[in-house]
């Protein structure tokens, strides 16, 4: 089973310092089996990653976006069509709760989102919290699920002791993992080096959508490292 490790930098950094980033990332993180790492950079960086990844070699590390359109090419001024980045960034966050709370995102653009990826070989790191999720997943009726990864992603004050309860984790991913029968589902609240698998090892936990302990190439290096499961070392 494919552990993934994403993370999101939001509307963070430079592209000095994203470059900085990948090369002290590859320095402390050596690739383990079982674990996907996924990084989703602010877009206007996506290329310049993708070619400077390609100087670094960072086994097994994908890119992501935190945002698509929900329209295909047209007169769409801003948009990134899911087309434009087929080949560059292989999954696409959609639905953060930020995008939900700033930008009032409706659960049939998100469906719509979804929909734009998958048509565009794109898999889609779904994001839902348990109080919508079920409306949520009732927009995307019409959509092929295949390729569809979930993460619990609930509202949590930044702060230093920010933190979820391991039940109230638990019980979350429970219940949007009934609502996709088989399909990864990742726990995206606060996350901390030194409490991965305090999430990780919860049932039905595939990974983790990591926000701002990301932002530092050596405490995400960690994470990832503590992802790996016992099962993929033996």
């Amino acid at each position: 089973m494919t552990t993934y490790i994403v993370a999101n930098w939001g509307s963070n950094a430079t592209f000095k310092t994203a470059e900085q980033w990948l090369k002290d990332f590859s320095h402390y993180y050596t690739p383990r089996p079982g674990v996907e790492v996924v990084v989703a950079p602010p877009f206007v960086f996506l290329h310049d990653l993708k070619n400077a990844i390609g100087r670094y070699k960072p086994d097994g590390l994908a890119l992501a976006v935190q945002d698509l359109s929900p329209f295909p090419f047209g007169e769409y001024a801003g948009a990134i069509a899911a087309e434009m980045i087929r080949g560059i960034a292989n999954f696409a966050i959609l639905g953060h709760f930020s995008r939900r709370r700033y930008f009032h995102e409706t659960h049939q653009e998100i469906a719509n989102k979804v929909s734009e990826a998958v048509a565009a070989e794109i898999t889609p790191i779904l994001c839902l919290d348990p109080s919508y999720a079920r409306a949520q997943m009732a927009a995307l009726e019409d959509v092929n699920l295949e390729r569809l990864i979930l993460a619990y992603d609930p509202y949590v004050p930044p702060g230093p002791t920010a933190a979820i309860s391991p039940r109230d984790a638990g019980k979350a991913v429970a219940d949007i993992a009934a609502l996709a029968p088989g399909r990864p589902v990742l726990y995206g609240g606060p996350v901390r080096p030194d409490n991965v698998r305090t999430y990780l090892d919860l049932d039905q936990v595939s990974g983790l959508l990591v926000g701002p302990a990301s932002l530092d190439p050596i405490d995400f290096a960690s994470i990832c490292t503590e992802a790996v499961r016992e099962e993929a070392l033996a």
